[in-house]
């Protein structure tokens, strides 16, 4: 056993404790951990090291070595790179590429294995303290919306409102261009979309969907009605009817219409998820299936695709400028600002919400 090796074999020692130990501090971990009946395991490629976990409905342990049979083994090429990986604190970007070069391998069922995956890494957050405790059992948190960046007020577990982020003396400084004899200084206050606001209300709405749900007249193998889309009601149904229906159909169509008929694309502002946003696994998946992709347009910035490229000659960049901000360049420099077919107080902002406002604002006031 090398030097690496017997490094690796102590981190994955500590690796059990660290499960024993946060069991028996926190609740929430014990009862995750409670109930489950497999074995897993992380080793080397070539075996000279490993440590397996057994997880049982009521005990959990850990042994030193290899297990011949384990529901779950993570294997890391080398002893070296586990180390490197398994070392807090992690940086989840040498987990990626280490994954994405074939440096690190899973086997085993995919629900067993991401179990595990999702225990490791709740070792590392579990028994953190979130939020700032307010007057009246309030606790105040951050959120990073789509919309702008604000506080979220919660009382018993439940959001009793949303307002924009508003600076302390705790918090950086903010920055101050210089123009033309003036001083700028953005407020100490963030700005949000208007839809922003309404996610209190999106939240709790009682149409919002929370489960699967099938149209009461649509049977799968039988009449499916499709003359009542938009005209029937919806049932709730399972999590495991949704996927088995879900799942068939891919395998029926794929059968009897070839793997062209499955058609897939993805806009670049929706369908979040493991599958649904356009840099997710959504094309391994469907690589995997056969399928005719949609080609992805240039959603949401044509302007800057077809437009501004033939003025700014920014074609590298698919039309939009260099990745800095050009409002000191403007406040300092420009003579006249024109916006070409836009109305930015009305059209604009998108993540950066009212940003620009007060930024339209300064620009009149250098004349």
């Amino acid at each position: 056993m090398n030097f690496a090796d017997k490094v690796l074999d102590t981190i994955l020692f500590g690796m059990g404790q660290a499960i024993r130990m946060t069991a028996a501090r926190h609740s929430s971990f014990k009862k995750r951990i409670r109930g489950k009946d497999f074995i897993a395991q992380i080793k080397t490629l070539d075996g000279s090291t490993g440590r397996y976990f057994i997880f049982q409905p009521k005990i959990f342990s850990s042994r030193k070595g290899i297990h011949a049979k384990a529901d779950v083994n993570y294997i890391i090429s080398n002893s070296k790179l586990a180390v490197k990986l398994f070392t807090p604190p992690r940086d989840q970007l040498d987990m990626i590429n280490a994954a994405k070069d074939g440096h690190v391998m899973v086997e085993g069922p995919d629900e067993m294995a991401m179990w595990f995956s999702q225990t490791l890494n709740l070792l590392f957050t579990t028994g953190t303290k979130y939020g700032t405790e307010m007057d009246d059992g309030v606790m105040r948190y951050t959120s990073n919306t789509n919309g702008g960046p604000i506080f979220v007020y919660v009382k018993d577990n439940k959001i009793i409102r949303i307002t924009p982020i508003e600076f302390d003396d705790m918090d950086a400084p903010p920055w101050t261009i210089h123009a033309r004899g003036k001083r700028f200084t953005p407020p100490r206050k963030t700005t949000v979309s208007p839809h922003t606001m309404g996610w209190k209300s999106m939240v709790y709405s009682k149409d919002r969907i929370l489960y699967p749900m099938k149209r009461v007249d649509f049977d799968v193998n039988g009449e499916r009605n499709p003359q009542n889309r938009g005209i029937s009601e919806y049932e709730r149904i399972s999590w495991d009817e949704a996927l088995d229906l879900v799942a068939g159909e891919i395998k029926r169509v794929k059968r009897d219409c070839g793997p062209g008929a499955i058609l897939n694309g993805s806009g670049s502002h929706h369908t979040w998820g493991h599958l649904g946003y356009w840099l997710s696994a959504r094309l391994r998946f469907f690589n995997s299936l056969g399928f005719t992709p949609v080609v992805h347009n240039p959603d949401s910035w044509e302007g800057w695709y077809w437009g501004a490229m033939h003025h700014w000659g920014h074609s590298a960049r698919l039309g939009a400028g260099e990745a800095y901000g050009t409002i000191e360049d403007c406040l300092q420099e420009a003579e006249m600002v024109v916006f070409w077919s836009s109305d930015p107080e009305a059209t604009s902002g998108v993540y950066g919400a009212f940003e620009g406002t007060v930024r339209r604002q300064w620009l009149k006031e250098v004349g």
